[in-house]
């Protein structure tokens, strides 16, 4: 079991990311207010605090998990490494499409890190939402093995 560690979206495609306590996921919009939320593949993006830190010990520098551009970031559970496997966060069922290939905004955001980030899906997982609800920092994430 793991945990909900980070909450963001973000209001456009450039747009600065903005962390939140808490946030309402849903299956028209995704996390509330993120510009990307709309029904698709890649309604929420999910991102692994273990990778990211063994991507900033790669880069030899701490960067912020929000440099990434993710949604939520999630501590103590290897994110699956396949696409139909499904996330719950209490009420909240998340369905992986697709791994989420770095692009070259990261590369913007810092020299090396888009190539950090390719190896053994570092840029984590996008989903799109099955079922809606509240998320909080803190909050429980499993593995839903029943789907």
């Amino acid at each position: 079991m793991g945990s909900v560690a980070g909450i963001a979206r973000r209001d456009a495609k450039r747009a600065p990311m903005q962390l939140l306590d808490s946030a309402t996921i849903t299956t028209a919009g995704g996390v509330a207010d993120d510009f990307r939320g709309r029904p698709g593949k890649r309604q929420v993006t999910l991102l692994s605090a273990d990778a990211w830190r063994r991507v900033c010990a790669d880069l030899g520098r701490e960067l912020a998990w929000t440099t990434r551009r993710s949604n939520l970031l999630i501590e103590g559970l290897p994110l699956p490494k396949c696409t139909g496997d499904i996330i719950r966060i209490g009420e909240v069922r998340l369905r992986i499409t697709m791994e989420v290939d770095p692009c070259s905004r990261m590369e913007e955001q810092c020299a090396g890190l888009q190539a950090a980030l390719s190896p053994d899906w570092r840029g984590g997982v996008a989903c799109t939402v099955l079922a809606g609800g509240h998320i909080r920092l803190g909050d429980s994430v499993v593995l839903d093995v029943s789907g």
